[in-house]
């Protein structure tokens, strides 16, 4: 294999492993180190931010060692750390394995830079493999699956990136500082919107009415696949001239406005524009300047092949100066510190990444992240000259574009919670329903499980699960789309309703078809965090109708959530219209509190009264009762338990309810 194709699939493995490493650090700092929501945002932010500052040590210390076995020694550890966190048991042994992962990627990525003069390929490869990686596994990655499917595809990854880098290399003058300094916006924007699977599911499983079901049995979700398609075909073909050229920034740009709006609507066009600019701005970051002509006088035939820059004494000099400064001076980084570089971008990665998701504890508006990170990215992608060219595209960019989208294309197909509801010619005597906050999917030991969820719910043969903290794709806790593995794992279809944004909420999920589905925003009354109520009307067969709401109600800081309470009532009584009416949820408030009251003040009836005490919360060590199922008159409560488990930070709370 050529020096060049090896290098480039040696970044790209390495990408992959580094976004292995990423889905369990940021995760793990807000289950882990957050101590179940316990520890303030702002030190959950410096803890996460620290190590990436720690990080810029690491550029000098490539050079006083050598890029060659500093880059080995690091691959090692990030290899290591990566198979390490597939064998750990969670917790605090987790979250620091993570932590040397990360420093031991970044390290890796400043020893990787300083040798390498074309780093676009890589890096565009790698991420578009990651994401393909992650969509085929159901946005369940191997890191988290453990047994010999989850060993197997670790060890094969980390061994492969291993061997490529072990390659004797040729020595390559380092370049493309701007493009290095893209690693990290780049890997944030795709990971954010452009290039996530579950972003791109759950745009796709909005209906009209702003309300998310999963696919139809012969439904297929294309949008995966046009998404990385279109970024490796933008990323990796010869960038636009003239007046063309900026196109690409500004699709960029365009897209993360869209997706900064929050509409569910717009997640679509937001997710493949913003996967065509990031490409499109990895190109032209990547291009090398056009070639500078020799001057009209004529130059003795010694110095005929002379290079123009004033710093080159000798002929074996200056292919390396030319390399080193084919790429513009970018503000704060030098030509010739691309190891630099990429440790910068990867800064900006984190701190963007920080900004985003803390406003959803501290509560200030965070719109502005992802547009400000899409208008550096396009500014240093068209910061450099004009009639910027590259490599001609190769026969074979096309073929990997078309490879890569197919392989997402069929498994965002599977029928992945497209399950034909129950229709009972007689209506049952009874429902058994379950109400759950799942805490994103990740265990009190911080792991993300979710068979070890559907195996919490399913014990109690359930025919309807309500949903609390429902994650389809936050980048901070791994991209994952909660709802969907564990709708499959139960074979229940899902109603989805957003309340922090359009991949945060509340779900229903039935065993009996849904009728009829309808949501209403919270105010936020001082809570950062954003809150609705969803209603679901479900056909038990016959006449029988029974009215669902789901919600979690956001309490403003230590205050009683009344005010969302009271909406929350007066919703579901106006929803149910009659029917017997359930209200299920999270409602941070206890029994006998005035939020709780606004509740029996509108006539409902504690379903869990007669198993009380019942508390839920913490899930290790219960001592509070903050989930709720409440039913209107002539709905018999029968069976109320909180079964004991550590899936999340709360219990379950399940009871079994006779319809008049």
């Amino acid at each position: 294999m050529r020096y060049r194709h090896l290098s480039t699939a040696a970044l790209a493995l390495g990408i992959v492993v580094l976004t292995d490493v990423l889905r369990v650090f940021l995760p793990s700092v807000i289950t882990i180190f957050g101590q179940a929501a316990t520890t303030p945002a702002e030190l959950l932010g410096a803890f996460a931010l620290g190590w990436f500052v720690l990080a810029l040590v690491f550029p000098p210390l490539v050079r006083r060692l050598g890029a060659r076995p500093v880059t080995l020694a690091a691959a090692v550890a990030l290899g290591g750390a990566r198979l390490a966190l597939t064998a750990a048991p969670g917790g605090r042994t987790q979250l620091w394995l993570a932590t040397v992962g990360l420093l031991a990627g970044l390290l890796w990525l400043a020893g990787t830079a300083a040798t390498t003069g074309r780093p676009v390929p890589g890096l565009a490869l790698g991420i578009a493999l990651g994401a393909v990686v992650h969509a085929v596994l159901g946005t369940y990655d191997l890191v988290w699956r453990g047994g010999p499917v989850g060993w197997a595809g670790s060890v094969a990854l980390v061994a492969v990136f291993l061997a490529a880098t072990a390659r004797p290399a040729r020595p390559a003058a380092p370049g493309g500082a701007r493009a290095w300094l893209l690693a990290g916006p780049a890997l944030l924007l795709t990971g954010l919107v452009a290039l996530s699977p579950a972003v791109a599911a759950t745009a796709s499983s909005y209906r009209p009415g702003g309300l998310a079901r999963p696919p139809g049995p012969g439904d297929v979700a294309t949008l995966p696949a046009w998404a990385v398609g279109i970024f490796l075909l933008a990323a990796l073909a010869r960038p636009p001239r003239g007046r063309w050229r900026p196109v690409g920034p500004l699709a960029l740009v365009v897209g993360a406005v869209l997706f900064a709006t929050g509409e569910p609507q717009l997640l679509g066009p937001a997710v493949v524009l913003t996967a065509a600019g990031t490409g499109a701005c990895l190109a032209l970051a990547g291009a090398a300047p056009p070639a500078v002509a020799p001057p009209a006088a004529a130059a003795p035939p010694s110095a005929a092949g002379a290079a123009p820059s004033a710093v080159v004494s000798s002929a074996a000099a200056s292919s390396a100066v030319l390399s080193s400064a084919a790429v513009p001076s970018t503000p704060g980084v030098a030509p010739g510190r691309p190891g630099l570089a990429a440790v910068l971008g990867m800064l900006l990665f984190a701190v963007a990444a920080v900004g985003y998701y803390a406003a959803y504890d501290l509560g200030y508006p965070n719109g502005a992240v992802p547009v400000a990170m899409a208008g550096l990215v396009a500014a240093v992608a068209l910061g450099g000259p004009r009639g910027a060219t590259s490599t001609p595209p190769r026969r074979w960019v096309p073929g990997i574009a078309a490879a890569c989208g197919l392989v997402v294309l069929v498994a965002t197909g599977l029928p992945s919670g497209a399950f034909v509801p129950l229709r009972p010619g007689t209506p049952p005597a009874a429902v058994r329903l379950v109400a759950y906050n799942i805490r994103m999917g990740f265990g009190l030991d911080g792991r993300f499980d979710p068979d070890e969820l559907a195996r919490v719910i399913a014990r109690e043969r359930p025919d309807m699960v309500v949903l609390g903290e429902v994650d389809r794709g936050w980048l901070l806790n791994g991209g994952h789309d909660t709802l969907a593995l564990l709708a499959a794992r139960l074979r229940m279809p899902y109603v989805f309703a957003p309340a922090a944004d359009p991949l945060w909420g509340d779900a229903v999920l039935s065993r009996f078809p849904v009728s009829a589905a309808g949501t209403e925003r919270l105010a936020a009354v001082g809570a950062p965090t954003g809150a609705q109520t969803l209603g679901v009307t479900v056909d038990l067969g016959g006449d029988v109708r029974l009215a669902v709401v789901a919600t979690h109600l956001q309490p403003p800081p230590g205050q009683e959530p009344v005010a969302q309470a009271r909406a929350v009532a007066a919703f579901a009584l106006r929803y149910a219209a009659g029917l017997p009416l359930v209200v299920a949820g999270d409602l941070n408030t206890e029994p006998g509190a005035p939020g709780y009251a606004e509740f029996t003040r509108a006539g409902l009836v504690d379903a869990l009264a007669s198993a009380r005490p019942l508390p839920t919360s913490p899930a290790d060590d219960p001592r509070e009762q903050i989930d709720h199922v409440l039913v209107s008159a002539g709905v018999r409560a029968v069976d109320p338990v909180a079964p004991r488990s550590t899936a999340s930070d709360h219990l379950p709370v399940a009871v079994t309810l006779a319809l008049p």
